[in-house]
């Protein structure tokens, strides 16, 4: 039962809640051993937190989960945790987190129930508002961010809040595509929202975010706030990497039909994620020869 529990927590996902970790890294704090840890804390927190609302969002869903080809296989949906032990690990698990937030502080405990707020509205109500509920997608990322700025207490540069926005739109765009494709006729049954979208509209969304993702990505590795901050222009040649690590994702999304769990995809796709190896590589080679 409790490998069961721990499956529902979903430990897969966690790796979204590494965007933590961003402003520790570009405010040049990463050795800092206290913020480092209180980084650690704050990623805690929301991996308890996001975990347990994946645990409601299964319960909620749980007949529509046992109709789709995946989402079946899932312990609560095949029947191999029961209801019963699946509520005391959501009330244990988000009242955990909760708490951990508050140990950290007051306006971080403050954006983690927000964060949890919007994301119990997602399931109950804001997924099924076409558009909308691909901007409450991105925006978890979004508050992820600044959850890690506060954690630190640390200025968050407006152009990382630009580029993490965009780029999560890109992701969940790509996740709406893929489930489009996944279920053909039968999408809408399984998330009603689909039968809002086709694949026509959705490449033409992904083709605008794509664009403006690179776009402000160029823009922040040359604007004077990175120039000054960083003390170097060439961040500007990391612009390939990014741009090969966007295409290799919609090459994935179009000609494997992958791109339904994001975060897996990075980690399971070797081109990929040997491009953000050299990405962060040519970063700090960059950084650290000024």
């Amino acid at each position: 039962m409790f490998i069961e529990i721990f499956k529902s927590l979903r430990p897969q996902q966690w790796i979204k809640n590494l965007f933590i970790f961003a402003p520790l890294i570009f405010s040049q704090n990463i050795f800092n051993r206290p913020l480092l840890l209180k980084t650690i804390e704050a990623f805690v927190a929301f991996c308890l937190i996001s975990s347990a609302h994946y645990v409601f969002n299964d319960l909620r869903d749980l007949e529509e989960d046992r109709r789709h080809p995946v989402k079946s296989k899932r312990p609560l949906a095949s029947g191999r945790l029961r209801k019963g032990p699946a509520v005391v690990a959501l009330l244990a698990i988000g009242a955990a987190g909760l708490a951990l937030a508050a140990a950290i502080d007051v306006p971080f405990l403050i954006i983690a129930a927000g964060y949890l707020v919007l994301q119990t509205a997602y399931s109950m109500w804001l997924k099924h508002v076409v558009i909308l509920d691909v901007f409450v997608v991105a925006a978890g990322f979004l508050i992820r961010v600044v959850a890690g700025g506060l954690a630190i207490k640390v200025e968050i540069s407006s152009w990382l809040l630009i580029c993490t926005i965009l780029l999560a739109l890109f992701l969940a765009m790509g996740k709406r595509r893929y489930e489009l494709v996944l279920l053909d006729k039968d999408a809408a049954s399984h998330r009603p929202i689909l039968k809002e979208y086709n694949t026509y509209l959705l490449d033409q969304m992904i083709s605008v975010v794509t664009a403006s993702t690179l776009l402000a990505y160029c823009l922040y590795t040359i604007s004077a706030e990175t120039v000054a901050k960083f003390g170097t222009r060439n961040l500007i040649f990391t612009v390939p990497f990014v741009l090969y690590g966007i295409f290799r994702y919609l090459y994935l999304i179009h000609q494997r039909a992958e791109g339904g769990t994001p975060e897996a995809l990075i980690i399971r796709d070797k081109p990929l994620l040997v491009d953000i190896f050299l990405w962060v590589a040519a970063a700090a080679l960059i950084l650290r020869f000024k």
